[in-house]
């Protein structure tokens, strides 16, 4: 073999091996400190006051319907949100609902979905997975008050 294909084999694994360096430090920072998140730009102008519309009042809710997703156990422990008509996310990334500061879940673990009344948990393909009780959860299922689902150590359930 020659010097010069030698020399430009080196060169070639050289790169390569650069190239390798460069994506795994990208996908550190991306993991520790998540992904960019454009603000928008405030207007010149201070927007005038609207004026007070007649606030309508809240539809009831039947009975027995959750209201709240709160998470009982793990670093989040105390944190909750209010369930309305939208889905609700759960993961360690900047775009989900409920942000969870645990080693062990994944940028967009699971997701709580509606359908009217009944409320669906689904794993958004999770590493290390999502369990309903002690079931791992692998298509959506529904959830009851008071059960709960557990991703990585966090412990969240569904309360009236």
């Amino acid at each position: 073999m020659s010097e010069f294909t030698l020399t430009l084999i080196k060169l070639g694994f050289l790169a390569l091996l650069w190239i390798f360096v460069l994506s795994a430090v990208s996908v550190i920072r991306s993991d520790m400190f998540g992904a960019r998140v454009d603000l928008p730009q405030r207007a010149a102008k201070p927007a005038k006051p609207a004026k007070p519309a007649k606030a309508k009042p809240a539809p009831k809710k039947k009975r027995g319907i959750p209201s709240r997703l709160v998470v009982t156990e793990g670093p989040n422990a105390g944190q909750s949100v209010d369930l309305g008509r939208e889905t609700i996310t759960l993961g360690r990334g900047t775009d989900v609902t409920i942000r969870l500061d645990d080693d062990y879940v994944s940028t967009r673990h699971a997701r709580f979905v509606t359908n009217g009344d009944d409320w669906f948990v689904e794993d958004m393909g999770s590493t290390n997975g999502t369990y309903l009780g002690h079931t791992r959860v692998t298509r959506a299922v529904a959830v009851s008050a008071g059960t709960t689902v557990r991703l990585g150590k966090t412990v969240v359930e569904l309360r009236k």
